[in-house]
C-alpha cells in the first residue's frame, strides 16, 4: 500500500512539473512570436520611412559586389585576325586580364587603354602595332605586359608611371632606345627582355632597376653597357650574347653581381674577360663561345667554368703566369734610375744623367710603382712604349 502511495504522488508531481514546462515553454514561444513581429513590423516601418536611403545602399552594395566578381573577368580575343578592336560590351575597369595576341592590330585607342584600370595581365604580342598609346601610363596595377612580335620603333616615356610592372617583354620590335629613367621609375621590375630588337646602349638608370631579375638584351647592336651594374644585387641571368662585332669589352662590374648565376657572353667580339668574373661565387652558367678571347686562353675555356673563375681569380691577385711581361720592363726602368735618380750607381742623386735625357726616360712627375699595378688605373703617359721612346716624340706627345 505504501509502494502504491508513493507511486501516485511521483505521477502527480511528475504531471505538475510537465504542465509548468509546457506552460513556461508556450509562454517563451509566445513572446518570441511577439518579438519576430515587432522586429519585422519596426523593419517594414522603417523601410517605409526610409524607402530611398535604404534601397540607394542595397544598390551600392550590390553594385560592390558585382564589382568584385567582374574584377576577376578575363577577356581573350586572341587569334581572331581582328583588325582593330570591337566595341566593348562590359565595362572596361573589371577586367583584369586582356588578351590582345595573334591578330593583325595596327593600333590601340587611348580611351580603350585608358579605362582599363585594373587590368593586371596585358598581351598585345604577335601584331602589327607600331607604337603603344600614352595611356598606357594610366595603368597603375599592370604587372605584365607582353609586346613582343611587334613593330615597335619606341617605347612611350609614360610607361614610367606603370610603377607595379614586374615584367616587360618587348622581344622582336625595332626598338632603337628605351626610355632613359626607365630605371628610376620601374622599381618593381623583375624581368626586362628585350632581346631581337636595334638596342645600340642600354640607358643608365638601368642599373637603378635594384628588383631586377633577368635581363635578356641578346640580339641586338650593343656597343657596351652601363658601367654600374653591381647596383643590381638580384641579377641572376643576363644574356648579352649576340651582338656580334658591335660588342668588344664588357665591364669590370660585371663581377660584381653577387646574385648571378647565369651569364651569356656569347658570339660577340669580346678578347678579354674582365678579371673581375673570378669574383661570381654564385655563377653556375658562363656562356663565352664565338668571342675572339686571349684572355682566358683556349685551353683553359676547355676545362669549364671552374678553370676559368680560378684564372682570373690567380689574375687578381697578380700570380698568373702572364704577369712577368711587366718584369721585362719594369726591370729597365729600375736599371736605369727613372724613379729613384740613379744610372747604374754612377749617377748622382738628386741629378738627372746625360743617358737619362737622351733615352727620354726622365718625367716630370711620377706616381708609385704601386698604382702602376692596380688593375683600374688607366697607364695614360706611364706606357712602356713611351718610357723607352726617343725624347722627341715623348715630349711632343705630353705638349
Amino acid at each position: 500500500m505504501m509502494y502504491e502511495r508513493q507511486h501516485q504522488l511521483y505521477q502527480q508531481a511528475s504531471r505538475s512539473i510537465e504542465g509548468r514546462r509546457n506552460h513556461y515553454i508556450n509562454t517563451n514561444i509566445n513572446e518570441n512570436n511577439n518579438t519576430i513581429k515587432n522586429i519585422k513590423d519596426l523593419k517594414k516601418s522603417s523601410s517605409r520611412s526610409s524607402s530611398s536611403s535604404s534601397s540607394s545602399s542595397n544598390n551600392n552594395n550590390n553594385n560592390n559586389n558585382q564589382d568584385e566578381d567582374q574584377r576577376l573577368e578575363i577577356i581573350d580575343l586572341s587569334g581572331m585576325s581582328l583588325h582593330k578592336l570591337p566595341h566593348p560590351s562590359i565595362n572596361l575597369a573589371a577586367i583584369c586580364k586582356l588578351d590582345l595576341s595573334n591578330n593583325n592590330l595596327e593600333n590601340i585607342p587611348e580611351s580603350l587603354t585608358a579605362r582599363l584600370l585594373n587590368v593586371i595581365v596585358l598581351d598585345v604580342h604577335s601584331n602589327q602595332l607600331t607604337s603603344l598609346p600614352n595611356s598606357i601610363g594610366c595603368l597603375s596595377k599592370l604587372k605584365i605586359l607582353n609586346l613582343s612580335g611587334n613593330l615597335i620603333t619606341c617605347l612611350p616615356r609614360t610607361i614610367e608611371n606603370c610603377r607595379s610592372l614586374e615584367e616587360l617583354n618587348a622581344n622582336f620590335n625595332k626598338l632603337s632606345m628605351l626610355p632613359d629613367t626607365i630605371g628610376f621609375e620601374l622599381l618593381n621590375l623583375k624581368k626586362l627582355s628585350v632581346n631581337s630588337n636595334k638596342l645600340v646602349y642600354l640607358p643608365y638608370s638601368i642599373s637603378h632597376a635594384t628588383a631586377l631579375r633577368i635581363l635578356d638584351v641578346r640580339l641586338n647592336c650593343l656597343r657596351s653597357l652601363p658601367d654600374d651594374l653591381e647596383n643590381l644585387t638580384n641579377l641572376e641571368i643576363l644574356n648579352v650574347s649576340q651582338n656580334f662585332q658591335y660588342l668588344l669589352e664588357l665591364p669590370y662590374s660585371i663581377g660584381l653581381l653577387m646574385s648571378l648565376v647565369e651569364l651569356d657572353v656569347s658570339y660577340n667580339k669580346i678578347s678579354e674577360l674582365p678579371t673581375s668574373i673570378g669574383c661570381l661565387r654564385k655563377l653556375q652558367k658562363l656562356k663565352v663561345e664565338g668571342n675572339p678571347l686571349i684572355s682566358p686562353p683556349l685551353e683553359v675555356i676547355e676545362q669549364g667554368l671552374n678553370a676559368i673563375r680560378h684564372y682570373m681569380s690567380e689574375k687578381i691577385n697578380g700570380y698568373h703566369k702572364d704577369y712577368p711581361k711587366k718584369k721585362s720592363w719594369f726591370k729597365k726602368i729600375k736599371k736605369y734610375g727613372t724613379f729613384n735618380g740613379f744610372n747604374n750607381g754612377n749617377a748622382t742623386p738628386g741629378r738627372t744623367s746625360n743617358y737619362e735625357m737622351q733615352r727620354g726616360l726622365v718625367l716630370p712627375e711620377y706616381r708609385p710603382i704601386e698604382a702602376l699595378a692596380s688593375p683600374r688605373y688607366n697607364l695614360g703617359i706611364f706606357s712602356p712604349k713611351r718610357f723607352f721612346s726617343s725624347p722627341i716624340n715623348y715630349f711632343s706627345k705630353l705638349r
